[in-house]
């Protein structure tokens, strides 16, 4: 899917006839989940290089799209997670409806939030992007149209009109302004100041003893969802997101390539893995299994080069 969406773009781009691109997902349910993380677990175990190909070309079909020269309109229907943030975040126009559903919630698999998390995540307002990566919240459309995520919110009832106008020549923009609709408040909003205030931390231990000492019900809760997570994924995280804001994204799909190369030769991927989607138990035994015994030199293994396994884009 990713080979054959890139040799499409790849082709688009030059085709003087298309002006504008529309992807949509196939179905009700999800504009796109992400990849097929059994199939990546089944690989990285059996050490088959499918695990890291796939990783390849999805984070060069995400430059892809980051620089594809023409607009790029994502209808984000439904689930939008994982790979799927990858195709639709770095587009021009992200356009939300009712059923959208964004989350990042990679640090519960052992994972981190790649497919250029590491670009966008940090540009979203305040602290919200380290919010996301660390806890695996989800946003609803208000909150995807709020924090940038979605750029555009336009109700299901007129997605067939918008993509009819499109087809007709006429600019996205345009087009999407004429069918937009009201978002509703986004829930979040009540909390962002003490997201921009305790996620601000320099650690992982600083947002929580943070959220631990600022005694609401959303705090505690926030901080015990943040505990249920891989120590090693969350550590990852928080630099990837802490160094991405200092880099081009090109840049950032380099360095997350160098780190997914690591989680794949790694444990705790395949434990999260395990305990969501094999065995379902919930019970990940992350191992180091505490912040304390994750050290700063663990964590910048993940950011080595890879030499000549460098991605190219």
């Amino acid at each position: 899917m990713c080979l054959a969406m890139k040799a499409q773009l790849d082709a688009w781009a030059v085709a003087s006839a298309i002006k504008t691109v529309v992807v949509r997902g196939a179905g009700e349910r999800a504009f796109c989940a992400g990849g097929d993380i059994r199939a990546l677990y089944d690989s990285g175990r059996a050490g088959t290089p499918y695990a890291l190909d796939f990783y390849r070309d999805e984070y060069v079909l995400d430059a892809t799209i980051k620089h594809f020269p023409k607009p790029y309109v994502a209808l984000i229907r439904g689930i939008v997670m994982g790979g799927g943030v990858g195709v639709s975040l770095h587009g021009s126009h992200r356009v939300a409806d009712e059923s959208t559903m964004f989350a990042m919630p990679e640090t519960g698999i052992g994972l981190f939030p790649d497919v250029g998390g590491s670009y966008f995540l940090p540009r979203l307002p305040g602290e919200t992007g380290m919010y996301l990566a660390l806890t695996g919240a989800r946003l609803k459309s208000a909150g995807a149209v709020n924090s940038g995520v979605a750029t555009h919110f336009v109700p299901a009832a007129n997605t067939d009109v918008l993509i009819e106008r499109l087809a007709a020549s006429e600019a996205p923009d345009a087009a999407i302004a004429a069918l937009a609709g009201n978002a509703g408040a986004p829930p979040l909003a009540e909390h962002q100041a003490a997201i921009d205030r305790c996620f601000a931390g320099s650690s992982v231990e600083a947002i929580l003893s943070a959220l631990d000492s600022a005694g609401t019900d959303w705090a505690r809760a926030t901080a015990a969802t943040v505990r249920t997570k891989s120590p090693t994924s969350l550590k990852i995280a928080f630099r990837q997101l802490r160094e991405g804001r200092k880099l081009e994204f090109d840049d950032c799909m380099r360095m997350e390539f160098r780190m997914v190369n690591r989680v794949i030769a790694g444990h705790d991927f395949y434990e999260g893995v395990r305990a969501t989607i094999i065995d379902k138990d919930q019970s990940p035994k992350w191992n180091p299994a505490t912040f304390e015994a994750v050290t700063d030199a663990d964590i910048d293994t993940y950011f080595a080069p890879l030499g000549e396994k460098e991605l190219k884009l």
